[in-house]
């Protein structure tokens, strides 16, 4: 049964950097693109980054570029999301995904990315 599980996420000052990881685990996604979405409190789940296998593809939403960026290793089939100059506006659950967009099928349970100001 293929699994997606995030880890990274914590509490941070703002203008503050994390680094969050998504290993996957039961198959491969080799044909997949991987990324991360976010969700406020009170906000709709939104997209923040996506890679696909090569790595030469990767895309993000606009008030996130230059800040985040997308990284996969398929060795370790693990997919990252440094994050730096964070923002209070960037506080969500970040969920690591997989699938071929605009489907992203695969899921995780979620990290919790808490900024103070």
């Amino acid at each position: 049964q293929a699994q997606l599980v995030e880890s990274g996420g914590g509490l941070v000052q703002a203008g503050g950097s994390l680094r969050l990881s998504c290993a996957a685990s039961g198959r491969t996604f080799s044909r997949n693109h991987m990324g991360w979405f976010r969700q406020a409190p009170g906000k709709e789940r939104e997209f923040v980054a996506g890679i696909n296998w090569s790595g030469n593809t990767i895309y993000y939403q606009n008030s996130v570029k230059g800040r985040f960026t997308i990284s996969r290793d398929n060795a370790k089939n693990t997919v990252y999301l440094q994050m730096n100059s964070l923002k209070p506006e960037d506080t969500a659950v970040y969920y690591c995904v997989a699938g071929v967009p605009p489907d992203f099928n695969f899921w995780g349970q979620g990290t919790q990315v808490t900024v103070s100001s």
